[in-house]
């Protein structure tokens, strides 16, 4: 298809699909394990801003608007796309909670050392309430605007021409559960690395099955938006467990 990108020598094929996996997923996988040892987490927003620019950068208005970047006329799916991924990661919480408690084996208990620079003495009543509202509206946009824009924009459409859209979405949703590994699975935990293999599967699981949910809401809306939403509101549930029952 022609004026799909700004550079002549680009095109959606299986190849360019991996390129980005292999670009994004070994850079961000390992700016993350980075930070889960150092407590660092400032140069991993990067990864994220490049995400959410890389679209813009690569393709036309006509590509963005192929790899979903576009209004949607199906509203109540937007909210009920967002609902969903509240849905989802609550089951992934209490799923955590029943499996390995208060664990290092529960997922959602080592993700929550990210927001160890918080003094725990501070979360109590308003700056409690302030913090989460923060840490949310991080989670709600970074993450899910790039990785979206990435694994179900980008990505997916580079291995649509071949494998069609669902093969597409199982491709994009294995990169997409693979490189959350590096959030949990492969710990920084007592000074020395570990892979956690039984719960890291496990995770790796739920991870993928939620990029499906995530490429369901995109299709319901017939817009990237409905996947991002989806995301955000993962990130908003799996914050506030951090926040009222883990911290």
């Amino acid at each position: 298809m022609k004026n799909i990108f700004r550079f002549r020598k680009l095109q959606f094929n299986w190849q360019f699909g991996l390129a980005l996996i292999l670009l994004f997923g070994i850079t961000r996988f390992l700016l993350v394990l980075e930070a889960n040892r150092t407590g660092n987490y400032n140069f991993t927003s990067i990864i994220f801003v490049i995400m959410v620019l890389t679209p813009f950068l690569l393709l036309s208005k006509k590509g963005r608007e192929l790899i979903g970047i576009k209004g949607t006329k199906n509203l109540k799916w937007l909210g009920s796309s967002f609902v969903l991924g509240i849905f989802a990661s609550t089951i992934i919480f209490f799923l955590g909670e029943y499996l390995y408690q208060k664990s290092i084996e529960n997922w959602f208990v080592y993700i929550s050392k990210s927001y160890s620079s918080i003094p725990i003495d501070q979360l109590k009543g308003d700056n409690k309430l302030f913090f989460f509202a923060m840490f949310a509206g991080i989670g709600m946009t970074f993450s899910p605007i790039g990785e979206e824009l990435l694994y179900r924009g980008l990505i997916h459409q580079s291995f649509v021409p071949k494998f069609g859209n669902n093969k597409a979405s199982i491709l994009d949703s294995f990169a997409f559960a693979i490189v959350h590994l590096a959030h949990f699975g492969v710990v920084y935990a007592s000074g020395s690395w570990k892979f956690l293999f039984v719960p890291a599967i496990l995770w790796m699981t739920l991870m993928f099955l939620i990029s499906r949910l995530f490429f369901y809401c995109k299709t319901k809306t017939e817009s990237i938006y409905g996947a991002i939403l989806s995301h955000s509101g993962f990130n908003f549930a799996m914050t506030y467990f951090i926040f009222y029952y883990i911290l």
